[in-house]
């Protein structure tokens, strides 16, 4: 069926009515009692640890791309003896057989001159958050090491994003409105209602691009994906890491492939059900708590921002906000302030001045540097392929009428992000609702949960819901938090990949509620 604005307009009106009904550290990690979700106690007689994860039989047919890599995401040289490898497979569009075809998956492969040639690897996804790609490379040139020095990590970029076959679908200026969140241009002085038509010019652009496969960028078409992996290894079992919005990928292969899984690593998982409000609300506190704490790194080093930076990036926001930064929309600067606060690089907080003196320097009235990052955080996180997958995950949307109710509510509570969240709510208003990816029945593997508590693409509360899932699932589970700032986990803390590495080698799950200092 072709979109139309008819089409489109009327899956809109369905869904308002239906809505009126730190750096990294070497310290030890620190148990710590809390209330207990899910799962079994941990400390009690383990049972025998599940078969491990294999050795591919017959692997891709790697390149060696560590430098193109690292160069295009402005990581820097590669730290001594660090290889990416690069390799792409095929894989059905609908591994059912109702859609004919293949998609071309990127993968690409660390390692370390000290990992074993023969240690399994750990597969990596991170979902829409950022091409997974991405997330490993940020892991891979930073000190904190662990995980990788024992195997090799192998990241799959999920469809349309990163190095897997690209999504070229949006108009230009419906790209350029939604990345401002409509600030400029026609209905500028109704943020929202031009943002729903926006969104509905862009769904009806990307649906007619994409028929007849325009079902197939959920998480349950990513994890099969995941399964092809297995099956082009041909190996019995592997091992996964879901970062953010890749654990809602990681659980629905757990789901259709559960006894394919030897280990389960669930890292900064988004909250499982959670409606699109819920799900925005949990990454505004997430989001507020790592500008805390990036503001007080930055008064430590009397960054540029001077000795309140808060306060002078919530005066560059409204500055931005009402035309004072030129073209440079309130919505763009923090796609580059969420962007950098949020960056898989390792070493990021240690980083907090390349920040600060990009914004300093805009508000003085020179935007170049400023303009710089915003390009390559809306590249890493705002593509076409992100448009697709974040639409088709969102679970109940607000209606337009919800979404002015929480500018005011939201710009009030969460002064920094929360009235440009409210407005892109509406980004995704005219793409049709999807069925939430079912959990886990039966899981049988003990699964490790890791959480933040100033994480600025998911927020703090997935850890609970996803523990809370897993239990009712049958499987033994252990959560450890981090207490820094920053996603995902696994990136940013090595005590959090110490416990990581004694998992993924023989299942052994910590105490449950161990936390990880900053």
């Amino acid at each position: 069926m072709r979109w139309t604005r008819a089409v489109v307009l009327a899956a809109t009106l369905s869904i308002m009515i239906a809505g009126c009904g730190a750096g990294p550290s070497d310290r030890p990690g620190v148990a710590v009692e809390r209330d207990r979700v899910g799962g079994t106690a941990t400390t009690s007689a383990a049972p025998a640890p599940p078969p491990s994860a294999d050795v591919p039989k017959t692997d891709l047919p790697w390149k060696d791309c560590t430098t193109p890599t690292l160069d295009l995401l402005g990581l820097g040289p590669a730290p001594a003896g660090l290889v990416l490898d690069c390799a792409e497979y095929t894989t059905p569009i609908d591994a059912g057989g109702s859609v004919l075809g293949n998609f071309r998956a990127a993968a690409m492969r660390a390692r370390l001159p000290q990992t074993p040639a023969d240690a399994a690897p750990l597969v990596l996804t991170s979902g829409a958050d950022r091409s997974s790609t991405a997330t490993l490379a940020g892991l891979a040139v930073g000190p904190a090491s662990a995980v990788l020095a024992a195997r090799p990590i192998v990241a799959v970029d999920r469809r349309g994003i990163g190095s897997s076959q690209p999504l070229d679908c949006l108009p230009p200026e419906v790209r350029k409105g939604l990345a401002d969140n409509a600030q400029f241009g026609p209905g500028a002085t109704d943020p929202v209602d031009a943002m729903v038509s926006l969104s509905q010019d862009g769904t009806i652009a990307c649906r007619d691009f994409l028929q007849p496969y325009e079902g197939t960028f959920d998480a349950p078409h990513a994890a099969d994906d995941l399964e092809q992996l297995r099956r082009q290894w041909q190996v019995e079992r592997i091992a996964l890491l879901g970062t953010g919005n890749g654990a809602k990928v990681a659980l629905s292969y757990a789901r259709k492939y559960g006894d394919h899984l030897a280990r389960l690593v669930l890292d900064s998982p988004e909250a499982v059900g959670a409606d699109a409000v819920t799900r925005a609300e949990q990454q505004l506190e997430g989001a507020e708590a790592a500008l805390t704490a990036f503001a007080q790194r930055c008064t430590g080093v009397s960054c540029s921002l001077g000795p309140d930076p808060r306060a002078a990036i919530t005066d560059l926001v409204n500055r931005a906000g009402s035309g004072g930064l030129g073209d440079i929309s309130a919505n763009a600067l923090l796609t580059a302030v969420s962007g950098f606060l949020g960056s898989p690089r390792a070493d990021q907080a240690n980083r907090v001045r390349e920040l600060a003196d990009a914004l300093s320097a805009a508000g003085r009235g020179d935007r170049a540097a400023l303009g710089t990052l915003i390009q390559r955080e809306s590249a890493a996180i705002g593509g076409d392929g992100q448009f697709v997958n974040r639409c088709t995950d969102t679970q109940q949307p607000p209606t337009p009428t919800k979404a002015k109710e929480l500018m005011g509510t939201w710009g009030a509570k969460y002064p920094v992000f929360g009235k440009n969240m409210a407005v892109g709510l509406m980004e995704c208003a005219a793409w049709p609702v999807s069925t939430a990816p079912g959990m886990p029945e039966k899981l049988s593997i003990p699964v490790l949960v890791l959480g933040g508590i100033a994480d600025p693409v998911v927020g703090n509360a997935g850890q609970a819901s996803v523990a809370g899932a897993l239990g009712a699932a049958g499987a033994r589970h252990a959560g450890v938090t981090w207490q820094g700032w920053g996603h995902p986990v696994s990136n940013h803390s090595s005590c959090a990949q110490r416990t990581m590495v004694e998992y993924l080698k023989d299942a052994k799950l910590p105490a449950d509620g161990t936390a990880c200092p900053a």
